[in-house]
């Protein structure tokens, strides 16, 4: 059976800064007390205080950012776990277990351009997956600015979080609002369509998407519809983290890589799938 990756370990860290981002959100910096080797971008932590404040169950978390020996969290407050560690101070302690899950597959440059498409804070484990294709990993050849391209989508501006952060990585931002307020009136789905309309995207791409299920679904439809390779990080509510609780199946395809088993645990063999993996409803399975 599927087993929690062999670096993941549970330790105490301690928070440095807790920083508002966009309209909901906050950027939460913290010390683990042992030092983490580099994380592949993707890979995930539960994260709760320890005291009161946060609920008994840890909260999942895609890295944002990893800055030496300090690790950062993309966070959208939405109850009471993410509230308790929105209103965290500095010196706060935290239970932290990973890393976990197993991240991105490897951007090489050459090849079709490689295609981001975030919803909100879906955006969270984009960061460092263009810092480290620009970088080149596990010796891989590395991207060209020219071939990462980053597609942004909300509700409204106020909740494309640290977009600025993004468009100073120097590759090429596209952004969406349902509203209008910021890029491209519509979802990122038709924003790309649009930019394959216009020339400034080909027909063939490599995607990689995290946002909302239904984004997601959405996603997931049109690059099997055009044979397009697709990869997705999942935001499934997870239990333990470690694959004990049995809390997020997500339904694989009979006729996919992953078809001897009719689910497969998204906080152990995921969060990141590729389409021809997983049945999303959507697509018919």
């Amino acid at each position: 059976m599927p087993a929690p990756p062999p670096d993941a370990r549970s330790f105490r860290s301690a928070v440095v800064s807790v920083t508002p981002c966009g309209d909901d959100g906050v950027l939460l910096r913290i010390r683990p007390e042992r030092e983490l080797p580099p994380v592949r971008a993707s890979r995930f932590f539960m994260l709760r205080r320890e005291d009161a404040l946060s609920p008994a169950i840890p909260r999942p978390f895609s890295i944002y950012r990893q800055h030496g020996h300090e690790l950062e969290f993309l966070i959208k407050v939405m109850g009471k776990g993410t509230s308790a560690l929105a209103h965290s101070v500095p010196g706060t302690h935290l239970r932290t277990i990973g890393p976990l899950g197993n991240g991105w597959p490897t951007l090489s440059g050459g090849g079709a351009p490689w295609v981001m498409l975030a919803g909100g804070v879906g955006s969270a484990p984009f960061y460092m997956a263009i810092e480290q294709a620009l970088r080149g990993m596990d010796g891989a050849r590395p991207a060209a600015l020219s071939e990462l391209h980053f597609l942004f989508g909300a509700a409204r501006s106020g909740l494309l979080y640290d977009v600025a952060a993004f468009e100073r990585l120097g590759v090429r931002v596209h952004t969406a609002t349902i509203d209008g307020s910021h890029g491209h009136k519509g979802n990122v789905l038709a924003l790309l369509e649009t930019l394959q309309r216009s020339g400034t995207l080909p027909e063939r791409l490599r995607v990689l998407a995290c946002g909302p299920e239904r984004m997601l679904e959405a996603v997931a439809s049109w690059c099997d519809a055009r044979g397009l390779d697709c990869w997705l990080s999942l935001e499934t509510l997870m239990g333990c983290g470690v694959g004990i609780c049995n809390a997020c199946p997500i339904p694989t395809r009979r006729e996919g890589p992953r078809g001897a088993w009719p689910n497969v645990k998204c906080c152990v063999e995921g969060p990141v799938f590729k389409t021809d993996e997983i049945a999303l409803h959507t697509l018919g399975h």
